[in-house]
């Protein structure tokens, strides 16, 4: 018989499901947007690839007998409010490669923490491998939509407030989860 999980790391997978819903949903308003045909294909492919996430997660948490739960992501609201409300595609789409980069950091971060069991380690590998596409082609969008100049200036600007807001962030997960996601000590 499987054990339920621990309140905390269910928190922690309910936390990355809702990341991934949250990433979909922005990436949905681009593709709703955007008058780019190749920009069309690559968004429709990622918005897929979230939602799998999404539901290898859901997965992951319903097969340790859990159920998955809503989660009041302060990251992103934080992240949002200091950033302001982006109203450019270079703005959205620097906004995406910094929360997606924000996705890898941390599944890396829970996969190389000691006695991660076999089945979550595949959910972690599976979405990295994806993490990395979908930043490499962001990346490159927006290098072509606003030069490599003006990339540059909205990506170092998007990843300071998304180190601040991220660190405001880790000190509320220890609040509420016991521990920081983020933590590669704590989080097994």
């Amino acid at each position: 018989m499987v054990s339920a999980p621990t309140p905390n790391l269910q928190g922690v997978f309910n936390y990355y499901r809702d990341a991934e819903i949250r990433g979909a949903a922005l990436l949905m308003r681009i593709l709703q947007r955007i008058d780019d045909p190749e920009a069309q294909v690559k968004l429709t492919k990622q918005i897929e690839e979230e939602m799998h996430h999404a539901w290898l997660w859901t997965k992951r948490i319903t097969d340790l007998g859990g159920m998955p739960s809503r989660v009041d992501d302060g990251y992103q609201r934080r992240l949002g409010k200091a950033l302001g409300l982006p109203r450019t595609f270079e703005q959205l789409f620097a906004l995406t490669v910094v929360v997606e980069e924000r996705a890898f950091k941390r599944y890396e971060a829970h996969a190389a923490v000691p006695d991660v069991d076999e089945e979550t380690l595949t959910v972690l590998h599976e979405v990295t491998k994806d993490e990395k596409w979908h930043i490499a082609w962001i990346v490159k969008k927006l290098h072509d939509m606003a030069g490599d100049a003006k990339a540059a200036e909205l990506l170092a600007h998007y990843r300071e407030i998304d180190e601040r807001v991220f660190t405001e962030m880790e000190a509320m997960e220890r609040e509420t989860l016991g521990f920081s996601v983020a933590s590669t000590t704590e989080a097994s």
